[in-house]
């Protein structure tokens, strides 16, 4: 194995590189699939943690496989998108209480169907003719495989007038105003999944050895290669099936309300849908489905490796909508894997794009479902500690969803002498900012976020868009070869750029793939984008408090925190002095929150960075005073409850303050006079040992003098209360005189939270045309509903 990372990476890209020729050029797979899934994870644990490495045509950045240079490319009109993947009831149940958190809806309704190991494809249907068909490729472009797909049997070549009654006619994805969907769309493309039946397989390897063609290695492999036949009469020897499973493209009707009476009205119209395709309600009857067909496994007529749960409402998957490239309201639960035992090398941590930091193990290779593993994850510190893996155990290693390897657990009569637990680093390794978890969280991370090599592409592509520093054409793309060639450390060296530099990326980056265009070559070179970029970076250094504050992408802090830390702090300089307990005085803002921002500022590398780019000319143009909400709040007593020191309640608080009213005096204090300001022993105990900690003393203190300061900069005059001070509004449906985005800022600026889910809180809905679920809910729950005349007026009464 090379010695360096350079020198791995370069070597696991070559690797994977040829077993996507030899696949999906040559069909004549060199590697099992197991194997080439652990190259391309060692891949991209190593590309995250060596970013400086990273490379734009790496095959980590691909959804699924480059097209061939066989076959014409289709770009899909709505991409072809990934799932999210679970291995364990546990991380089900996690998808499941988001869902339900974020709905609103007790026991969510999914449609539960198996996942299919096959090749996934994209069917166009124009009035109701196959018109053509593609693989998924990058999800973004795939293969036109059209003349192959026309020889598989299950798909139908004209679509069947098989539904009753017809819906409105219009362009696009519409919401079904009744059950019915039009017969015969004017464009349907419907996703699904080609594949190879078992019986078919074993059927057609038969006939290859008995005369001398070559047999299929797998079901999978089989669907895979005979779709990119280049002669469409092999194709049609081979036993393919297909079943559907999702839309891409529609126009021409209104489809159903559900995912599940969208996959009913496929079958009417005569595509062949899985006949295990239910639905289920919440986690019980997700898992109940995942189990039956996981004891029904080997006995299906076709291979699959899991199940899958979508939110059946489409009106509340456009609410969730997406992640990176994968739908926040689906996931992909994988069956369980085979195990073997091996012995544990050393421990490691990798951090992540988004600073999260993972713990892995380096093991003795061993042979597990057909491939040798040397790596397998440990997923977080609490994992950790509960199998109490150390170096030198053995364990038992599975690979997660034919996928992933993990280890499951120890064989604790192995242990050899000597061994200790196993703790996570304090410092992180790119970088050496604190390591933090916050209390009740599960993944550790990265503090650094604005200095950590590790996060550097991320950070970068999160300050330049629309809704942070708003740097139009400053994408992904570009920022990686800024990374690549080493041009930025940090954000702030964005604001040094110019016109050459980025020119000499652009060259640089051509050179790098081989793209340099003729008219370069020639010695015409383009400048007039790099001028745009250069403007638009210029354009951003003036900007409001709360953009800026978003644009540092601080954990926890999104920009509706970061809305309300500029209403009720008014100055960045006042926000990076002030300790953490006290941003628990905004509203919304808890624990988590509060040492989030608390950490992100204690990192002087993260401080430095904000210097930098106060001194590129970066300028906040709304400072102002603090809020005068903030003065009820801004007491010993309420600070002491903050801090979180133990058994201090916010009575007990009360009673410290009231007896000690000042924080030197507190700190001079022994138990017994506590005990005699009316706190129990235990309170009174707690609260001197939490005291003597020398850093929580500073802490204290330090708070003591902001709040000195915040009430100093206070204004005399309290400000007036908006209408809608404290009142929660949820706004559903598609309105004709704004977007949401600009009747939400609206609403903000009369005090009312704006909020994406309808409970007992809500003060009203407004509810525009199309509304769906919510106006449902609110109406059941008797809230006020508005329409968009009442909201206008509203406004207009208030401007």
């Amino acid at each position: 194995m090379p010695n360096t990372p350079a020198a791995r990476i370069a070597d696991l890209r070559r690797l994977i590189d040829d077993a996507n020729h030899r696949y999906h050029v040559l069909d004549e797979p060199a590697i099992p699939d197991a194997e080439y899934d652990r190259l391309l994870r060692e891949l991209d644990a190593l590309e995250a943690a060596h970013p400086e490495l990273a490379a734009p045509d790496s095959p980590t950045r691909r959804v699924g496989n480059a097209p061939s240079a066989k076959f014409a490319e289709v770009r899909h009109t709505v991409p072809m998108l990934s799932l999210g993947n679970a291995f364990s009831d546990e991380e089900v149940a996690e998808f499941v209480a988001r869902i339900v958190r974020e709905t609103g809806e007790d026991a969510p309704v999914f449609s539960v169907e198996p996942k299919f190991d096959g090749l996934a494809i994209s069917l166009r249907y124009e009035d109701g003719l196959f018109v053509r068909g593609a693989t998924r490729g990058d999800g973004a472009s795939g293969e036109d495989v059209t003349a192959n797909l026309r020889t598989v049997k299950a798909i139908p070549l004209r679509l069947r007038d098989g539904t009753a009654g017809i819906g409105n006619r219009e362009s696009g994805i519409g919401r079904s105003q009744g059950s019915a969907a039009a017969a015969i769309p004017e464009v349907l493309e419907v996703r699904g999944e080609v594949y190879m039946p078992r019986a078919g397989f074993e059927a057609y390897n038969e006939w290859a050895l008995a005369n001398g063609a070559k047999p299929l290695a797998n079901p999978r492999n089989g669907a895979a290669g005979s779709l990119r036949q280049l002669d469409p009469s092999v194709t049609a020897k081979r036993p393919l099936a297909f079943f559907a499973y999702a839309l891409g493209e529609v126009q021409g009707t209104r489809i159903p309300a559900t995912h599940s009476g969208v996959l009913a009205w496929l079958r009417g119209l005569g595509l062949p849908v899985s006949p295990l395709v239910e639905t289920a309600a919440g986690l019980d009857g997700v898992l109940d489905y995942y189990r039956r067909i996981g004891a029904a496994r080997d006995t299906l007529p076709y291979d699959i490796d899991g199940v899958v749960y979508k939110l059946d409402s489409h009106e509340l998957q456009a609410d969730l909508g997406f992640v990176s490239r994968a739908p926040r309201w689906a996931i992909a639960h994988k069956f369980p894997a085979q195990e073997e035992a091996t012995i544990v090398e050393s421990i490691e941590v990798n951090v992540g794009r988004t600073g999260a930091v993972t713990p892995w193990v380096l093991m003795q290779p061993v042979h597990v479902g057909g491939v040798t593993v040397t790596r397998a994850t440990l997923h977080n510190a609490d994992q950790v500690a509960r199998l109490d893996v150390r170096v030198g155990d053995s364990v038992i290693v599975r690979r997660a969803g034919d996928v992933i390897p993990e280890v499951v657990r120890v064989i604790p009569e192995r242990r050899p002498e000597g061994t200790t637990p196993w703790r996570m680093p304090e410092r992180c390794p790119a970088c050496g900012s604190e390591i933090v978890r916050e209390e009740g969280e599960v993944v550790a991370r990265c503090s650094g976020e604005l200095v950590c090599p590790a996060q550097r592409v991320q950070g970068l592509f999160h300050f330049a868009s629309r809704r942070a520093m708003d740097i139009e054409g400053l994408g992904e793309r570009l920022i990686q070869a800024l990374v690549d060639f080493d041009q930025v450390q940090s954000i702030a060296d964005l604001y040094r750029l110019g016109v050459d530099d980025f020119v000499e990326m652009k060259r640089r980056a051509d050179e790098r793939d081989g793209t340099t265009p003729e008219t370069v070559k020639s010695g015409k070179v383009a400048t007039k984008w790099a001028e745009n970029l250069v403007a638009a970076i210029d354009r951003s250094r003036e900007t409001t408090l709360e953009r800026f504050l978003f644009a540092l992408g601080i954990e926890h802090v999104g920009e509706s925190t970061a809305k309300a830390l500029a209403a009720w702090f008014g100055d960045l300089d006042r926000i990076r002095r002030t300790p953490w307990p006290l941003f628990k005085r905004v509203p919304d803002i808890g624990e988590e929150v509060a040492r989030a921002l608390g950490h992100f500022l204690d990192q002087p590398g993260n401080q430095a960075v904000i210097d930098a780019l106060l001194a590129a000319g970066v300028r906040i143009t709304d400072t102002h005073p603090p809020s005068p909400k903030l003065r009820e709040g801004l007491t010993l007593a309420q600070l002491l409850a903050d801090l979180g020191i133990p058994k201090l309640t916010p009575l007990r608080a009360k009673q410290l303050a009231d007896a000690f009213p000042d924080a030197a005096t507190l700190l001079a204090q022994a138990q017994h006079n506590f005990v005699i300001a009316g706190l129990p022993d235990d309170a009174a105990t707690a609260t001197v040992e939490w005291l003597s900690d020398e850093a929580k003393a500073r802490l204290l203190l330090a708070a003591v003098a902001m709040q000195a300061e915040l009430l100093a900069a206070l204004p005399e005059d309290e400000a007036a209360a908006g209408p809608l001070d404290g009142v929660t509004v949820v706004i559903t449906g598609t309105l004709d005189s704004m977007g949401r985005d600009e009747a939400k800022a609206k609403l903000e600026a009369l005090g009312a939270k704006v909020s994406g889910s309808v409970s007992k809180k809500t003060g009203f809905l407004v509810a525009g045309a199309e509304a769906g679920s919510k106006l449902a809910k609110a109406t059941e729950l008797g809230i006020e509903v508005w329409d968009e005349a009442r909201l206008l007026a509203f406004l207009a009464d208030h401007a």
